[in-house]
């Protein structure tokens, strides 16, 4: 305090009304993988620690979620890579944070004698995602160079991820290329297994295995603008991985937006959750995510430019 002709005063700081922080707002799935980090973030206060307030708007599915920051309702979401691009390539440029490298995994019954690409031939195979799946676009890349036409030479369907994990119990379909959660489920189940690695698909084509293919997207303009903010959330989120792999009793407080799952299950979501942090984006690494974009159908003119991947700051 100051002493001021011979009264207390209050010290100039108190005097002050602190600034508000800013509010990054973000779109996430109810019960989707990045709400467990997110909220993770709000109850360590990870946000205020870094300098910032998160606000989360959760919606119901995919589609409402990618309206929210399409439209400008919210300032971020989680998308897919392909996802980022194509939008890039209608004119409309993201800035894509990092939150996981995990692709997808390839599930048969634990009796199955799939135990490689090319045992897929003249098996039926459930992808989910659609035909522009990352996994079922790699699965064909890689079965191209080993000699095998997957879509002529195998019985292919698209469907969603939970009817076609209903659809392989029930023994309608030989193998599901599927997200890593729903494999997780099944794994945690038991009877059930990966057939191979996705990453091995990656491997194949000479493509590093730990890259980011879902991130936080935020409209590029509006980054640039506020990039302060841009890096001090995904400063958060480095911190909020970083806890969530060191300290597991921190998901016992996850455990009901996971769906309250059994013992099993939630070891392997949990575990899957870790295993997809993606590492620092080195410029080899950011080299390989821009050649799989090529893979995956955009030209080499056409793929989102290096400055729209953020990098962590040295």
């Amino acid at each position: 305090m100051l002493i001021l002709n011979g009264h207390v005063a209050p010290a100039f700081a108190s005097e002050v009304r602190e600034q508000p922080l800013p509010t990054l707002s973000i779109s996430v799935l109810q019960f989707g993988t990045a709400h467990w980090e997110l909220d993770h973030i709000q109850h360590r206060r990870l946000d205020r620690e870094h300098g910032y307030r998160l606000d989360l708007k959760l919606v119901a599915n995919l589609p409402a979620s990618r309206l929210a920051v399409t439209s400008g309702s919210v300032n971020g979401a989680v998308a897919d890579l392909l996802w980022a691009q194509a939008r890039y390539q209608a004119g409309t440029a993201y800035q894509f944070v990092p939150f996981s490298s995990q692709i997808g995994d390839i599930v048969v019954a634990e009796r199955s004698d799939i135990h490689s690409v090319q045992d897929l031939a003249d098996k039926r195979i459930g992808v989910a995602g659609g035909p522009d799946s990352k996994g079922w676009v790699l699965l064909q890349q890689v079965a191209a160079a080993q000699g095998l036409d997957i879509t002529a030479d195998a019985s292919v369907q698209f469907a969603a991820p939970p009817l076609l994990s209903q659809a392989l119990k029930r023994g309608q379909v030989d193998v599901i290329i599927t997200y890593w959660h729903f494999s997780a489920r099944l794994r945690g189940e038991g009877g059930w297994r990966s057939a191979f690695r996705m990453a091995d698909l990656l491997t194949a084509l000479a493509l590093d295995p730990d890259l980011p293919v879902l991130g936080y997207v935020f409209a590029d303009q509006w980054a640039k603008d506020n990039a302060r903010l841009v890096e001090r959330f995904a400063n958060s989120l480095t911190q909020a991985k970083a806890e969530l792999a060191a300290m597991p009793s921190h998901w016992e407080r996850l455990r009901p937006l996971m769906g309250n799952p059994g013992d099993g299950v939630f070891v392997e979501l949990r575990d899957g959750f870790v295993a997809g942090t993606p590492a620092n984006l080195t410029a080899d690494r950011l080299s390989d995510l821009r050649r799989l974009l090529v893979l995956a159908g955009a030209s080499e003119e056409s793929v989102m430019g290096e400055a729209l991947f953020y990098r962590s700051q040295p």
